[in-house]
């Protein structure tokens, strides 16, 4: 046999066993590498599904609302889905529970990456956990336009709720501590699919499914001045 050739596959066998043994390996820093192999644990860990793992029983110490616990559930859902939280985030997010009292299914964090008055523009990163619902909130006109959203889904999904449009015949319950909501109209948003506001003024809300998502939004100036809730207990 040609000497030449059986170092050639002498070599092919070792690489095939070193990558098989290091694909084994559970440490971070080999998940990217055996990725980029279609072995089976790399099949699995692209299945993989993020999960609720924190409840209100969390969220609340002596009845007050604990945002340090809120935030390293959002830093959770991060790590899972291979976000970096930079320095910016770190100085900027914010957690919100409406003060509803019940984050574990009403609330949000979030970011503005910029809101600019004299521009008109802004970016905002929505993160909600699993099966979290943002209260059902409407921009109305103030000293500036109304306020105009696009949403694009980046990870997980959501339930994209507005008041306008017929209701959707298959009933997705809310949240029992909010109120009633007036945005009987919704469709399922992957990720990459954008929406827009149907409509300016009208209400709507996001509700995550049961992998938590991250929302990127784009609009119009947001005035804080022009936010309305359709439940009159719910506040920033």
């Amino acid at each position: 046999m040609n000497m030449k050739k059986v170092s050639i596959k002498s070599m092919a066998l070792g690489i095939l066993i070193f990558s098989t043994v290091a694909c084994t390996n559970k440490t971070a820093s080999h998940d990217s590498a055996c990725c980029s192999e279609k072995t089976d644990g790399c099949k699995n860990k692209k299945e993989m599904k993020y999960s609720k793992k924190y409840t209100n029983a969390d969220f609340y110490t002596d009845g007050k609302f604990n945002e340090d616990v809120a935030l390293q559930a959002y830093k959770d859902m991060f790590e899972f889905y291979g976000v970096p939280f930079t320095p910016f985030m770190e100085k900027e997010m914010w957690v919100v529970d409406f003060g509803l009292g019940d984050f574990e299914h009403v609330g949000m964090g979030g970011v503005f990456w910029v809101n600019d008055p004299v521009h008109n523009y802004f970016a905002h990163a929505i993160y909600l956990l699993p099966g979290q619902m943002i209260a059902e909130h409407a921009h109305v006109k103030t000293a500036y336009a109304p306020k105009f959203e696009s949403w694009m889904v980046t990870k997980g999904w959501v339930y994209n709720f507005s008041e306008v449009g017929e209701a959707t015949p298959d009933v997705v319950p809310t949240p029992a501590s909010h109120a009633a909501v007036r945005s009987k109209n919704y469709v399922v948003q992957h990720v990459g699919e954008i929406i827009h506001l149907k409509k300016e003024e009208t209400f709507h809300f996001m509700m995550a499914g049961p992998e938590g998502a991250i929302v990127d939004e784009w609009a119009s100036y947001h005035d804080g001045a022009g936010l309305r809730f359709s439940d009159p207990k719910a506040a920033l």
